[in-house]
């Protein structure tokens, strides 16, 4: 047991190591409300500066759009449309169509037919290359468009293939017309009479199986020994094509006759 006064002696101490505690505790949330208060300020400070500034700017902006209203623009270029021998660097395009021999006096005879159009209408010059055999298109200073040239291309090309020109002339008309050509080969490989055989129910009697097709389908045909050359939009050709290749693989003209009536009897119905 301790004596009453080393009891006090302890309790003094006591008291002392509690004093000393509760001061250092006192500093210490000193400190952290001083920290606090401060990075508070720093923040509140940095807040006002970024809005001054922004304000400065939009100030600025708003400043700047009124001066470039009151500026006066000067009026838009009005451009013409380029001609067709502009659009080259004034150089002339040309297409080469050549003629085959067996074409060649029919072009005689059809030369007019063909020039008129390609010279009146399409603006286009023409000539025929004896010495190379071949015709000659080139653009000239008033042609209106610059398609044109290749449109008269394709129109002389598809006399040449051996379509009239009453059908061709279509193709400086319609812009969603084509060629398609193919072979009898390319479809089923014949030689001999089985070829002929083809060839002759392709055609029928008289022509009668072919018209039958161009008439369905509304295309032109050109059979020109073992290639097969249609004329149309591509939905027409494709039903033409699958006719055609029906006949080669062996198909009877009945049998054809009966799918075009189904084909063209949907197509009346879509449109």
């Amino acid at each position: 047991m301790y004596s009453n006064k080393e009891t006090e002696h302890l309790l003094s101490a006591v008291d002392i190591v509690w004093l000393t505690l509760k001061k250092w505790f006192n500093l210490y949330i000193f400190c952290c409300v001083y920290l606090k208060i401060n990075l508070f300020l720093v923040s509140f400070v940095n807040k006002r500066c970024c809005i001054m500034e922004s304000n400065q700017a939009h100030s600025s902006m708003e400043v700047e759009t009124v001066s470039s209203e009151a500026k006066v623009l000067p009026p838009k270029p009005k451009f013409e449309a380029l001609k067709p021998h502009e659009m080259s660097d004034g150089q002339v395009q040309f297409r080469k169509v050549n003629v085959p021999p067996h074409r060649y006096t029919p072009l005689k005879k059809a030369w007019m037919d063909i020039y008129n159009p390609i010279y009146e209408q399409m603006k286009i010059d023409l000539r025929m290359n004896l010495k190379a055999r071949r015709v000659e298109l080139k653009t000239r200073a008033d042609t209106p468009d610059i398609s044109n040239l290749q449109k008269c291309a394709d129109f002389v090309h598809a006399f040449m293939l051996g379509f009239d020109v009453i059908d061709a002339i279509a193709l400086l008309r319609l812009d969603e017309l084509y060629i398609e050509s193919f072979e009898i080969k390319d479809v089923k490989t014949l030689r001999g009479d089985h070829l002929s055989r083809a060839i002759g129910r392709l055609s029928g009697k008289g022509g009668k199986t072919k018209f039958a097709i161009e008439n369905a389908s509304k295309t032109r045909i050109v059979i020109a020994d073992t290639k097969i050359h249609i004329l149309g939009s591509f939905a027409n050709i494709k039903i033409a094509r699958d006719s055609l290749c029906s006949l080669i693989l062996g198909s009877p003209a009945g049998k054809v006759y009966s799918k075009l009536r189904a084909v063209t009897a949907r197509l009346a119905e879509r449109f």
